[in-house]
């Protein structure tokens, strides 16, 4: 097809495809069929699955744009800019989308009749600011507006990063829509559904991406654009794939109800998926690196159009899906326990010594985080020796055993029971700011980075390039100075503790995920900022960083005594409601709590002290290693220097005594 033909016919195909599967999805699965009580009407029942396709379809136009622009054009170009023009366009219709969909939204929760007067007027302005659902989609249409605006503003790096940052929030929200806030484990369901919108978007939006700017290239720097497309939708469709399973299998319950409406319209997604990967994986293997020549190209872009028709399929079903009862949905829900209604998971048995090594409670955005971590570096470290080059054996180990620690604290015993007991989550905080960062950063991943990763040559920005610009960017020089690193270190666990913080971690799933990377990040920076091999603007003399470590230490005690001495629980409705009939009383908990920070939390901190020492040690024999090489190469000047002087000062005092004598 025409490189311009296919610019507006891969779109329209893309939305006219998609439209087909959600109205065969909404009339299969029964999610637009009247209601017995209190039906909105058939406008609401088919325009609001609509609305939230054309949402889904607009956000990932603005997503896939932004990424595959950061990723493989170069700024300041005519492609550059028109994946920021898709982005802006995309994000208007996204702004529209979603205020429709808000509207839309309130009718259907509420019967509202819509109507002229204030009475309506007013109805829709409680729901959008008092309830937590009309407050998710007027931040959303906001946001979009406000993406509109900059996307068309902005045409450098910098700044466009930023926008793809804000386009990342904006779709955040919407993960907690639908069935995900309703079900049983609801914080794993709103996890999977977020990882699963955020990956769509990216996949989607570059694809179409490549068919608007495709005659804007040559056939030299498509064939690259799509090499490096190429690896962010394999990376797209694994955390879609991933995600998609977990999200389906809590909202089936179980294989009983793979043929129910709502197991079959997962089909659909699942063969839809399966369709586009291995329609992925043959232009990857075969295709993409002959698209310099006619006929392969064409092929490859016959392809790309089968492939924008299985996503519209599996884009429609995924809307229709999200209106689609689940299974067992009609059966009302039993009394929960009081642990069930805060948490939404039931209590679970009393910790003992076998539940340390069997309870899981896998959280599959650190899931993500570790897989990919422990991927990227492994593949780093076999680059180089692939060219011969070598990497300590020691800072592998050290990264991996990071890593898997991180999962363990994410997805172990400490993050099954953290929510019901305050000692657990102690221990899950003092592992995730003391004792990962010092094994993360021993691994030394932006020295690997820096040498394993090619450098593009062409003006565009890799993995490498964005790595370097994050460290030597002016925001890193202020984070990583020892100081502020310190100081957001401990300061940190007064705030967190003694302000809403902690109690916006335990209500909300989003907060806990912010704490997690929150102190991940602070301890990692405190510890690059003491001992890191990897590059810093400024680090201190040694004595310093241990006038540094012992103050950091004597804080820290004093933090995990000042928990000791509480008389009172921190957020007393949530772990003083557990109803626990197990384990120490919910006071007991904080006062071990207290005494995990102030005891084991010391430990990593007393290996960091260890650690820099050695270091002084090694910097010294080092520095007169250096100082011996250049006196043999050159002798010691001031050595020479010196023993003339006493050398003219003896002859000086030969002479006066000859000339006493005479």
């Amino acid at each position: 097809m025409n490189p311009r033909a296919l610019r507006l016919a891969g779109p329209a195909l893309l939305a006219v495809v998609a439209a087909a599967a959600l109205v065969w999805g909404l009339a299969y699965g029964g999610g637009a069929a009247p209601l017995v009580l209190g039906d909105p009407g058939p406008v609401v029942r088919w325009g609001l699955p609509a609305a939230t396709l054309a949402v889904n379809l607009t956000a990932a136009g603005i997503l896939g744009s932004l990424v595959l622009a950061l990723f493989a054009l170069r700024a300041g170009e005519r492609p550059f800019d028109a994946a920021l023009d898709i982005a802006s366009v995309s994000a208007a219709l996204f702004t529209v989308a979603s205020a429709v969909t808000g509207y839309f939204t309130f009718v259907n929760s509420f019967n509202a009749a819509p109507s002229p007067d204030a009475v309506f007027g007013q109805q829709l302005g409680r729901f959008l600011v008092e309830t937590e659902l009309g407050r998710t989609w007027l931040i959303t249409t906001i946001a979009g507006a406000l993406l509109t605006v900059l996307t068309f503003a902005v045409r450098s790096w910098t700044p466009t990063l930023l926008v793809a940052l804000l386009a990342v929030a904006t779709l955040v929200p919407m993960g907690t829509q639908g069935h995900s806030g309703e079900e049983a484990n609801h914080d794993a369901a709103v996890v999977a559904l977020v990882l699963h919108i955020l990956a769509a978007a990216v996949w989607l939006g570059g694809l179409v991406l490549l068919v608007v700017v495709r005659p804007l290239l040559d056939r030299d720097r498509m064939a690259d654009v799509l090499l490096r497309y190429s690896s962010i939708a394999f990376a797209a469709f694994v955390v879609v794939a991933v995600s998609g399973t977990v999200r389906a299998s809590i909202g089936l319950g179980g294989w009983a109800a793979l043929w129910s409406p709502y197991g079959v319209l997962v089909l659909v997604k699942v063969v839809a998926l399966l369709a586009m990967g291995a329609l992925g994986a043959w232009y990857r293997v075969r295709l993409i690196r002959r698209t310099r020549e006619d006929g392969a190209s064409r092929r490859f872009w016959a392809l790309v159009t089968v492939e924008l028709a299985f996503m519209g399929i599996a884009s429609g079903a995924a809307a229709a899906l999200a209106r689609t009862p689940t299974p067992g949905s009609t059966t009302p829900p039993a009394l929960g326990s009081p642990a069930q209604i805060l948490t939404g998971s039931p209590l679970p048995p009393e910790l003992t010594l076998e539940r340390w090594f069997t309870a899981w409670d896998v959280d599959l955005l650190w899931l993500f985080a570790v897989a990919f971590g422990l991927f990227f570096y492994l593949a780093g470290v076999w680059r180089l020796r692939q060219r011969g080059d070598t990497w300590p054996v020691h800072r592998t180990l050290l990264w991996t055993l990071g890593m898997l620690l991180l999962f363990w604290v994410t997805s172990g015993p400490i993050n099954a029971y953290q929510d019901y007991l305050f000692s657990q989550h102690m221990l899950g905080h003092m592992l995730l700011t003391m004792a990962i960062p010092l094994l993360l950063v021993s691994g030394a991943p932006v020295t690997l980075a820096a040498r394993a990763i090619r450098k593009r040559e062409d003006g565009t920005r890799g993995g490498r390039e964005w790595i370097l610009w994050a460290v030597h960017s002016p925001v890193a020089k202020v984070l990583t100075n020892p100081y502020v690193a310190a100081a957001l270190f401990i300061g940190s666990l007064w705030a967190f503790y003694y302000t809403d913080l902690f109690r916006w971690s335990l209500y909300d799933h989003l907060g806990h995920e912010w704490m997690v990377a929150h102190f991940l990040i602070t301890g990692y920076l405190f510890v690059l900022s003491l001992v890191g091999v990897d590059p810093v603007p400024y680090r201190l003399p040694y004595p310093m960083r241990l006038l540094v470590l012992i103050a950091v230490m004597a804080m820290h005690a004093f933090f995990g005594i000042a928990i000791m001495m509480q008389s009172g629980l921190f957020v007393a409705e949530w772990f003083g409601s557990m109803g626990r009939t197990w384990g120490p009383s919910p006071l007991q908990d904080q006062y071990t709590g207290g005494g995990v920070a102030w005891s084991i939390g010391e430990i990593p901190t007393l290996i960091l002290a260890i650690v820099v020492a050695i270091q002084w040690s090694r910097s010294d024999d080092r520095m007169q290693r250096r100082r011996d090489r250049h006196i043999d190469r050159v002798g010691d000047a001031e050595l020479d220097e010196y023993n003339a002087k006493l050398a003219a000062l003896a002859a000086r005092d030969a002479r006066e005594q000859e000339r006493a004598r005479s």
